[in-house]
């Protein structure tokens, strides 16, 4: 990474730092600093840039450009004075989002990004300082997992003053990003929106992060959040019992040297994630392997593949991510391809974050706010109105609509420029499916490490595997000494893996049966009560938008509900089935009519029946206004029993 100067710059050096920046955040930075709105009208108005990495000058004329940065540098060489404006109000935010973007939001955004941005607290309405100033010794939170889910939760709990454990199976914070730890390992959504809302703003050094910053980050935050010292690592949750007698849960906990005990609380929250138990593909002979073979979700600390002959099974995110990184040491790299992926180029995909631009997100006011919005809203609700089928498409078998099929003619005249005279290549590298109808990759030099002289692509099935190597359908049998699955996760399993029994007895494994996890909003689920979920069903993202987004909004409703507890003195709150039958039902009409049940296609984000349970078919705006507020009346309740004198309606 290019750092910043941290010692004070020469007027020349802020002017070099500024040459750097992104004229239409700069643009913000102005209307906050100075209080005047010339900066939101011609001929400072910026063009509209869908790419993720936008053009910096903002499609400005120059005298325009030279304008603003020649204001941003006087600011910054007087020392800045007070912003006029440190909060807009909702109507200049509104206009500041549109010009800063170039385009009309639609008005539902601005309370969300209000919140995301600071201006607004996402805790608003939660905390009453007489109400709440005391911890409640009745309510206390059991969290499974220290992720990005379980650390955004236990943050928000901090602030509320609400008493919790969290219980993580590994020595670590991070979840998926502890686990997953294979070459080439990052992130697919641009950092400064892959990160949390509150706290200080992490200095990201490019725009998408490997592994190893993300884990840096998780784990930072876990400490600057205060939620290390509620974690209790090496222990795992492997079973939950609702007690009605005292309305909690009792846990099974096993530790490290796999003993078992117990220990119990009123509420439990699942945050065990959907990416980090390896789906291990059912191949003859894949134990009599001779050589190193492990999934890439279990990477040995210890392998070395200089020089070797690597097999890997699967060309899912991971494989993209994961033999361009190993191609140049290994003496020879066979990919096994079940079906092929349609991946967009990025500009600035591996680029580092320049050194202006890190000095500006550092010291220039309001800069980061703003850059983290625009992040955000090209990864967002964007893409998904094209993911919707238009009935009267003439050419529904290859797209969903016009705009669908030229985002499919783009992608193909990518891969036909990357592979170039490789017909051999092209035969099997474009999809015959919509794009986007899996989970969409950014390429990471995957067709230009596909031309490699020691990288081959194979599309025969795989018959079985022996000691020495894989032999394909087509009876070829080609050797190697390494053998990486690359196969992805179980993702329908989710919470019901853990022994998770519910009031009356309802078993979540039998509720959840065929493969079928439903839930009210992702979030919680009839017959068990006090239980919530984070990352649960149908709270993916397949258009676009940030995981630690999601998260978030989870970690507010869930928060939301504790505090009505609280002031209701409720023991106990369970989702009614109607309720959550209503849910599940708009779901799956949404669904139908979205890109991934297009026919003929799999995905991960399907069951063995076509139904989608993994993702949502929602705008992130949707998701944020359906989670902000509980609604009682959508639960049933039970007063707490120590508190209670008359009989609970149920």
């Amino acid at each position: 990474m290019a750092s910043p100067p941290s010692a004070p710059l020469t007027p020349d050096q802020i002017r070099a730092m500024v040459a750097q920046g992104d004229l239409r955040i700069m643009l913000m930075c102005l209307v906050h600093l100075t209080g005047d709105r010339k900066w939101l009208n011609p001929p400072f108005t910026p063009r509209r840039d869908v790419r993720l990495v936008a053009d910096p000058g903002a499609g400005l004329p120059p005298e325009a450009a030279a304008e603003i940065r020649s204001a941003v540098s006087e600011l910054l060489m007087s020392g800045l004075p007070q912003p006029v404006i440190t909060n807009p109000d909702p109507e200049l935010f509104q206009e500041m989002m549109d010009r800063c973007l170039g385009e009309a939001v639609p008005p539902e955004y601005v309370g969300m990004m209000r919140e995301d941005m600071g201006f607004a607290s996402r805790d608003e309405g939660l905390r009453d300082p007489e109400e709440l100033k005391v911890e409640d010794p009745e309510i206390e939170v059991i969290i499974i997992g220290a992720g990005v889910s379980g650390i955004g939760l236990g943050a928000q709990l901090n602030r509320l003053g609400i008493r919790y454990r969290i219980y993580e199976k590994n020595s670590e914070v991070g979840g998926t990003w502890w686990d997953n730890r294979y070459p080439g390992c990052g992130v697919d959504t641009p950092n400064h929106a892959y990160s949390f809302s509150f706290g200080p703003r992490h200095q990201w050094s490019r725009y998408f992060s490997l592994r190893d910053e993300i884990q840096n980050y998780l784990v930072n935050s876990a400490d600057t959040f205060g939620v290390r010292s509620h974690v209790q690592f090496e222990t795992e949750v492997v079973g939950a019992h609702w007690q009605e007698t005292s309305q909690t849960w009792l846990l099974t906990l096993r530790d490290a040297q796999g003993l078992t005990h117990q220990t119990s609380a009123p509420v439990v929250v699942s945050a065990l994630g959907i990416l980090n138990v390896p789906r291990w593909p059912q191949i003859e002979g894949l134990n009599s392997f001779s050589g190193d073979v492990f999934h890439s979700a279990r990477w040995p600390d210890d392998v070395d593949l200089t020089g070797r002959d690597v097999a890997v099974v699967g060309t899912g995110a991971t494989a993209m991510q994961l033999v361009p990184a190993i191609a140049p040491i290994v003496k020879s790299v066979t990919v096994y391809q079940r079906s092929p992926q349609w991946a967009r180029p990025i500009d600035g995909y591996r680029d580092q974050i320049p050194a202006g631009s890190q000095w500006l997100l550092t010291h220039l006011p309001f800069y980061v706010e703003w850059f983290r919005f625009t992040m955000l809203w090209r990864y967002g609700d964007g893409l998904l109105p094209f993911l919707r089928r238009d009935p009267q498409w003439q050419h529904p078998e290859r797209s969903m609509n016009r705009i669908n099929d030229r985002h499919r003619q783009e992608m193909t005249d990518y891969i036909v420029e990357q592979l170039g005279d490789r017909s051999d290549l092209l035969e099997v590298c474009i999809p015959d499916y919509p794009p986007y109808g899996k989970r969409i990759l950014l390429d990471n030099g995957w067709f230009a490490t596909l031309r490699r002289d020691n990288v081959h692509l194979v599309t025969d099935p795989i018959r079985a595997v022996d000691a020495a190597g894989v032999t394909t359908t087509d009876g070829e049998h080609r050797s190697a000494d390494v053998l990486i699955i690359a196969t992805g996760f179980e993702t329908t399993q989710l919470t019901a893996r853990l022994d998770v029994r519910g009031r009356d007895g309802a078993v979540l494994s039998e509720a959840w049966a065929d493969d079928n996890p439903t839930a009210h909003l992702g979030i919680t689920v009839p017959g068990f009560p006090n239980l919530f979920l984070m990352a649960g069903p149908n709270t993916g993202l397949g258009h676009g938008g940030s995981a630690i987004f999601q998260a978030e909004c989870q970690a507010r409703y869930i928060c939301a509900m504790l505090v009505e507890m609280r002031r209701h003195g409720l023991g106990a709150v369970e989702v009614k089935p109607e309720v959550h039958d209503r849910f599940v039902a708009e779901v799956d009409t949404e669904h139908a009519e979205l890109i991934w049940t297009h026919p003929g296609m799999t995905n991960w984000y399907r069951n063995r029946h076509g139904r989608i349970t993994a993702l949502m078919p929602f705008r992130l705006v949707d998701y944020w206004q359906m989670t902000h507020d509980p609604d009682l009346s959508e639960y049933l309740s039970e007063p707490r029993y120590t508190d209670l004198t008359t009989t609970s309606e149920r």
